[in-house]
């Protein structure tokens, strides 16, 4: 079975790795020459996640035992545990493990490589690849995989549309690497800081988090309505956080960002004949606090199963179908809660009003959850116990 995956990201990486490892030929693009390079992703899971997927040592940047939300007033409301509740990746080097792993297992790996797609039927796909220095060729495989995240630049290619009942939100974010010292770091340490109201940034939120070496993930995004899809630019919300944090001094190490976007009931499709998208091209990513890496990855590892079970047993037409029915049972009711409440909170998050819901919401959380409660309700999505302080945001 020959595969050819576009987008060496967490899910195009982790899906090339699985299926080289039970004996696919498997080819994997990426637009980037270097894995280090637009390392953008806050990359903050749970420690459960990390055990689960195999993560090495090697690629935590830090860990955390507490939450903090600095509210639109700029009150700051703190959670804490004795415990780790979780990490923050160095994205550059999960991305570059990822990449050595899959040159290990057998994978081609080409770096600096655009993809085109010039015909694709039930049984095969053809893409033109262009390097960087020029040089073109063209690849017929029998599965072609789009794991160019929210770009999803393989479906569209193939006019794969958004279903216009469950539209994706969509949005775009920013975030700077600075090198702080001991002293500008320890606010920020041991916690990942997120903060929420229009005075910090409308239709969006921010965050800090930590990394080694007192260097420190600052970051904004916005997610705004449809009539509002034309953002101005982040660069002014996300000084004045940095401003508002007393970071202005500090070393600016790297300037990354990019778009954002999922569905919330994951009902749009998921490919078009030996088309299939893994990962965000797939609608993983949870926008109510921007995750995304360990459902990609998760994600990965479902598709993988599948093209080898049914590649195995010669039923590879059934796959596509197959595809959404997983997902489809795999959906839950938790999910799309949480996708609700990130269309009316991001989307609603632009005057005085949402302003004040908010700050009731985070004073409710801040009186009665706990650190490992407020975890099970960021991570995995357990609202029952706040439905009724939720419930402004669902109607």
């Amino acid at each position: 079975m020959s595969v050819l995956i576009v987008g060496a990201g967490p899910s195009g990486a982790r899906l090339a790795i699985q299926l080289a490892r039970r004996g696919a030929e498997v080819t994997l693009v990426d637009r980037l020459m270097d894995p280090d390079r637009n390392a953008y992703s806050s990359a903050a899971l749970p420690l459960e996640a990390v055990l689960r997927l195999g993560l090495p040592d090697e690629i935590i940047a830090a860990t955390w035992q507490g939450w903090q939300l600095h509210d639109p007033s700029g009150l700051v409301h703190q959670w804490w545990s004795d415990d780790d509740l979780g990490v923050v990746l160095d994205f550059g080097r999960l991305r570059s493990f990822l990449w050595s792993e899959a040159r290990r297992h057998g994978v081609e790996l080409i770096p600096g490589c655009r993809a085109v797609l010039k015909s694709l039927s039930a049984e095969n796909a053809t893409v033109q690849l262009q390097t960087r220095d020029g040089v073109e060729s063209l690849l017929s495989v029998r599965w072609l995989i789009d794991a160019t995240g929210a770009r999803r630049d393989l479906l569209q290619q193939a006019g794969v549309k958004p279903n216009p009942a469950d539209p994706l939100l969509q949005g775009i974010g920013v975030e700077w690497l600075l090198q702080a010292d001991d002293r500008h770091a320890a606010s920020w340490r041991d916690r990942i800081s997120f903060f929420l109201g229009t005075p910090w940034i409308s239709h969006g939120y921010g965050w800090i988090f930590p990394m080694q070496g007192q260097r420190l993930k600052v970051g904004v995004c916005q997610l705004p309505p449809p009539h509002r899809q034309t953002p101005g630019s982040l660069a002014q919300p996300l000084q004045r956080l940095i401003h508002r944090c007393g970071l202005s001094d500090c070393l600016v190490l790297d300037r990354h960002g990019g778009p954002v976007s999922s569905s919330i009931s994951r009902s749009e499709a998921l490919g078009v004949d030996a088309l299939l998208a893994v990962g965000d091209a797939a609608s993983t990513a949870n926008l109510l606090g921007g995750e995304g890496i360990r459902h990609a990855m998760d994600n990965a590892d479902q598709l993988a199963d599948l093209l080898i079970a049914d590649g195995m047993s010669g039923d590879s037409a059934t796959i596509p179908h197959r595809y959404r029915q997983l997902l489809d049972a795999q959906r839950s009711w938790r999910w799309s809660v949480s996708g609700r409440l990130a269309r009316r909170t991001w989307w609603g998050l632009n005057n005085c009003r949402a302003d004040q819901r908010l700050e009731r919401l985070i004073n409710g959380l801040s009186s009665t959850a706990k650190a490992s409660a407020l975890s099970e309700l960021l991570f995995e999505y357990r609202f029952e116990r706040y439905g009724l302080r939720l419930l402004p945001y669902l109607l």
